[in-house]
């Protein structure tokens, strides 16, 4: 799955525990009618991939959706989501520079030679 926006916010890498777990949690907020403030979360060697990227930058994250279940004290399931990113990269917002040029309207000819009797060879 993929998400596009403009990022938020990149918080720094994180490390937990022993084993040296590490995670990095970045924002990004959708391009849409109802734009979302997403958190996605990069863990292990895939947190060092944030470092070439900035607030403000408009980017495509390649996602993971992760579910997992906890049993609270009680004995009750709890449920957890998160998103988990595995590839980020710049992203081109629609209309700006990855688009191609159009030609100028002022070099297009007209004419006027028209001529209703002629037949109308279009296969449609």
């Amino acid at each position: 799955m993929e998400i596009t926006g403009k990022i938020k916010k990149i918080d720094e890498t994180k490390t937990f525990g022993a084993s040296g777990f590490r995670k990095r949690e970045m924002v990004v907020t959708t391009n849409e009618q109802y734009p979302q403030m997403l958190m996605v979360e990069f863990v292990q060697d895939k947190c060092d991939l944030l470092d070439s990227y900035q607030v403000g930058q408009d980017v495509k994250v390649s996602i993971n959706l992760r579910g997992r279940e906890w049993i609270n004290p009680e004995g009750k399931a709890v449920y957890f989501n998160s998103i988990q990113g595995w590839r980020i990269e710049a992203n081109q917002p629609e209309g700006s520079a990855g688009a191609p040029p159009m030609a100028p309207l002022d070099n297009l000819e007209t004419t006027s030679d028209l001529n209703d009797s002629e037949p109308d060879d279009l296969p449609f």
